[in-house]
């Protein structure tokens, strides 16, 4: 099974308190401005948004995804409840930035379909490996036809995106994928506020940033069921996390740096960006130095697909 295509698509190519993952946000309109103070990283990334993307995030991905893959295997709560718990049985979902597709078989039973997409050719391969039906394209040229999912999925994808206009076209092109009357989109991206975390930034960082990932030559590759299990029994013991929220791997004596973009969200941002795509928000909230929102379509698409 798979999601239909338009003909003229090409498949190419994540100190503030915690706040609860169900924190619920309807259709307030947040005035949210991002910072003007001089920022190299984000002045280089403006010259050419295309190129930069390029070299600090698709083609570090390629270089690191044996190794990223291997450190995201532990899916999030909340995107696992959304998956098993609103999820209606029938439903055809995609998943835009899927990575090595932790999360298309969250849902087991073969009750929903899930389909993934992925800029980088590396990840999609593991990703196929594992039996998933998964296609190479950017976030910003899908390939799915509009309306075709009853939900999708974009997890620690879009603060990839170095310009403004990129992020929001990037939730707009989801709110496209799904259905008028009652599709939703989950997003994930880091926040700007996680002071409590090792990376100690703030609401007064900046919140263009480019963010080292550390890796040993001999390191892209899939890590020993051993190794995996040591940090699954760290991470139930409250010692280590895993997920969109780790920035380097675990070697310090690694002999290669790969820097990624990230545009670090403030709070109530991602709502704005949401609203600006032509969205509504139906529910947001904080998870883990991550904020997130469950977005629709606007209200004039919602009451006609009620007619």
């Amino acid at each position: 099974m798979s999601c239909p295509t338009d003909s003229h698509d090409a498949a190419g190519v994540e100190t503030k308190p915690e706040k609860s993952s169900h924190a619920t946000t309807s259709d307030v309109s947040v005035s949210i401005s991002t910072s003007t103070k001089p920022n190299s990283v984000r002045e280089a990334a403006a010259q050419s948004p295309e190129t930069y993307e390029d070299e600090h995030v698709h083609s570090v991905y390629e270089s690191i995804a044996g190794h990223f893959s291997s450190t995201r295997y532990k899916p999030w709560p909340f995107v696992a409840s959304f998956l098993r718990e609103r999820v209606a049985p029938g439903s055809l979902g995609l998943d835009v930035g899927c990575g090595n597709g932790k999360y298309l078989g969250v849902r087991g039973g073969g009750d929903v379909h899930m389909i993934g997409s992925d800029r980088s050719p590396s990840l999609v391969g593991i990703a196929r490996g594992r039996g998933f039906d998964v296609a190479v394209a950017d976030g910003l040229a899908l390939p799915f036809r509009r309306g075709c999912a009853d939900f999708a999925l974009c997890i620690a994808v879009v603060h990839h995106m170095s310009t403004r206009e990129r992020r929001v076209d990037a939730l707009r092109r989801l709110l496209e994928c799904v259905r008028g009357d009652g599709g939703q989109v989950l997003v994930y991206v880091w926040a700007l506020e996680q002071g409590s975390s090792r990376r100690g930034w703030d609401a007064n960082s900046e919140q263009d940033q480019l963010v080292p990932w550390v890796m040993k030559a001999n390191q892209n590759k899939s890590k020993s069921t051993s190794t995996r299990k040591n940090k699954k029994e760290k991470e139930e013991e409250g010692e280590a996390g895993e997920g969109e929220g780790e920035d380097e791997g675990e070697d310090k004596d690694a002999d290669t740096t790969y820097e990624r973009f990230y545009h670090l969200y403030r709070e109530g941002e991602l709502e704005e960006d949401m609203h600006t795509a032509g969205g509504r928000v139906i529910e947001s909230g904080y998870e883990r130095d991550n904020w997130w929102v469950i977005g629709g379509h606007g209200q004039q698409e919602l009451k006609q697909g009620r007619e």
